[in-house]
């Protein structure tokens, strides 16, 4: 009988392993949500402020209310996907491929500016709340398909990282498409008048710039028109590639019942599931010290370091380190555990986050703590999405008899980060405004330097070591995960027997 046990659990295993290419085709789909946030992301403020002209004030509202929205539409579009049926393509494929053209043409058209005096605002503010909509019913199930393409956890585990991989890559491509394509068109920007008192010499002076700037302001437009195209494109390949190579598997235990879930009862369950608490907790803090990173980038390389025309390259300099760093944190986390590599890898941000505001502007320089910081993004990136299935399979043994809730799980561990997110967003936008922010200005007041220096160095550093304290309470740790991984395995063995027993009974009688 053990012998039995082990070539059949062995069979098992072998049936559930993914070919290359399978996991090649699940990881394409994680490259839109990345490629459109990481060009969102980097460059929606500074094109709102700088090329839209839009005010600080509004920019900031757009930002927080579409970060917040986006956040918002996470669990609804969860408990939609928890009440779906199954079809020929499966629960959560038909989300995926049904939202890729509508979301592609809302994504163009944030970056149109209209030619309409009074509503910019509201165009914007739809268009952006539009497009997270939408971006959130692909980006939701694709997060949850994750627990559907295998039941092993080595496998889904390889997944993950073959998706992260992809998604690093991804934005990787959306800081090169729209930096590159952005930054060979060099957007205008409004000298200060020299000679205040002198009333003709500022008129002649702002004529001059409003002259000059006409021609390269629309050349600017085009640009990133030209970059929402080709991101809208790849969006659309991504995802047939997705829909093409990938097919879901449902759990033999999901079989037996197809009884319809539900949400609230699901939804309570997963709120009162420790382990997914505290991974919550640990991860919010240090994504948002990320994220204030993110968002506030583009303008520090450009008004506090004065690199105006290079800080789409110091950009993708981050990015390509994080992408070809991923392969290590893979081996890292598998040699030395998931919570060392948490540790070891987002901390490593630290000192290169205090090194870019304290060293005198250089361009090498930043170029060098670019280089090191693009390695502890690539843990950042990865290690979220490979210790959410763990807490999954957790809740699994602790309430066998729920089915049906992966799709809560991965919607509101986004919701969470999303919302703290835009209004981290939100605030420091309008913390610029307050700070006199000057709307396409070639130069910014001191007082508007020191709040980008807070907002990228002093912000991120304090959220990240509160993150990481809180993350000493997460309890899956490698020991645990094993027990688990093994627990579950005789659980899908006893369903199967007692199915083929069933089955063998149902024969006989007939």
């Amino acid at each position: 009988l053990p012998g039995g046990t082990n070539a059949r659990s062995r069979l098992q295993e072998s049936r559930e392993r993914l070919s290359v290419c399978s996991k090649l085709c699940y990881a394409v789909g994680g490259a839109p949500y990345q490629i459109t946030g990481c060009a969102l992301g980097f460059f929606l403020q500074i094109y709102l402020l700088d090329v839209a002209q839009l005010d600080a004030f509004y920019a900031s509202i757009i930002l927080f209310v579409g970060r917040a929205w986006d956040a918002i539409t996470d669990p609804m579009v969860g408990f939609f996907i928890s009440k779906s049926s199954w079809t020929c393509f499966g629960r959560l494929m038909p989300w995926i491929i049904f939202s890729t053209p509508f979301a592609v043409i809302s994504y163009i058209l944030i970056w149109f500016v209209p030619d309409i005096s009074r509503g910019q605002v509201m165009w914007y503010l739809v268009f952006y709340c539009i497009f997270q909509t939408l971006v959130t019913c692909f980006h939701v199930p694709y997060s949850a398909l994750t627990m559907f393409i295998s039941r092993e956890q080595s496998e889904r585990d390889s997944a993950t990282a073959y998706r992260m991989t992809v998604e690093v890559l991804g934005t990787v491509l959306g800081t090169a498409i729209q930096g590159q394509i952005v930054g060979k068109v060099d957007t205008p920007c409004i000298e200060s008048p020299l000679f205040i008192g002198m009333t003709n010499s500022s008129v002649a002076l702002e004529e001059l710039n409003m002259t000059h700037d006409t021609g390269s302001l629309t050349d600017t437009r085009n640009a990133y028109m030209i970059a929402a195209g080709v991101i809208g494109g790849l969006y659309i390949l991504c995802a047939l590639i997705l829909w093409a190579g990938v097919r879901e598997k449902r759990e033999s235990s999901e079989l037996q019942s197809d009884e319809p879930v539900s949400f609230f009862q699901g939804l309570k369950l997963v709120m009162n599931h420790g382990a997914y608490i505290k991974l919550i907790a640990g991860f919010l803090f240090t994504s948002l010290g990320f994220m204030l990173l993110e968002g506030n980038f583009a303008l520090f390389c450009t008004y506090t370091l004065g690199f105006r025309n290079e800080f789409h390259n110091i950009l993708l300099a981050i990015m390509l380190s994080a992408t070809l760093t991923i392969p290590f944190w893979q081996w890292f986390l598998t040699r030395f555990g998931k919570k060392t590599a948490v540790y070891v890898g987002i901390s490593s941000a630290i000192p290169f986050l205090i090194m870019v505001v304290v060293l005198d502007s250089n361009l090498i320089v930043t170029y060098i703590v670019a280089v090191a910081a693009g390695i502890s993004v690539a843990a950042a990136f990865l290690l979220p999405w490979s210790m959410l299935p763990d807490v999954v399979d957790d809740f699994k043994l602790q309430h066998p008899s729920s089915h049906g809730h992966e799709a809560i799980f991965f919607s509101f561990y986004v919701f969470f980060t999303k919302f703290t997110s835009g209004v981290s967003l939100g605030i420091s936008t309008l913390s610029l405004d307050f700070a006199g922010y000057q709307t396409r200005g070639c130069s910014q007041p001191s007082e508007v330097n020191f709040t980008l220096k807070m907002l990228v160095s002093a912000a991120p550093v304090v959220l990240i070591l509160l993150g990481l304290l809180l993350f000493k309470l997460y309890p899956i740790d490698e020991e645990k995960r094993r027990k688990n991984k093994k627990a579950l395995q005789d659980l899908r063995e006893e369903s199967n027997s007692s199915s083929e027993s069933d089955n063998t009974e149902l024969a006989s009688i007939v």
